[in-house]
């Protein structure tokens, strides 16, 4: 939260505690669900329900790092994961040596949906 205060902004939509997973390396350059290529340098993550576009800070809760994100692909999908994250997300919140770790993702921007 205090990520949030420092830049002025507030929580838009309600918290989701779980898992956090990241994009493997087979993983690059291809398509997301929005249409757009991944790129591992990126500030995607993939969201199954929040609108493309969304603002999203996420916390590592084992470690208290956050970093804010752009939901642009679904996922993921499976039990327990919350939220999938690009490879620098992931070093960002110090996780890439664990691979899964404990995350809160709380929508900061919510982009609305097309038609």
């Amino acid at each position: 939260m205090a990520l949030l205060e420092q830049r002025g902004l507030r929580p838009a939509g309600e918290q989701q505690l779980g898992q956090a997973s990241y994009y493997g390396p087979e993983f690059t350059g291809r398509k997301m669900a929005n249409g757009r290529r991944f790129d591992p340098a990126s500030i995607s993550v993939a969201h199954r329900t929040l609108p493309f576009g969304t603002q999203v800070l996420v916390t590592h809760l084992g470690n208290g790092r956050s970093a804010m994100a752009t939901v642009e692909d679904r996922g993921p999908f499976i039990r327990g994961r919350i939220i999938d994250l690009s490879p620098r997300l992931a070093e960002r919140l110090g996780m890439k040596t664990e691979g899964v770790a404990p995350v809160e993702v709380r929508p900061v921007e919510v982009a609305e949906a097309p038609n």
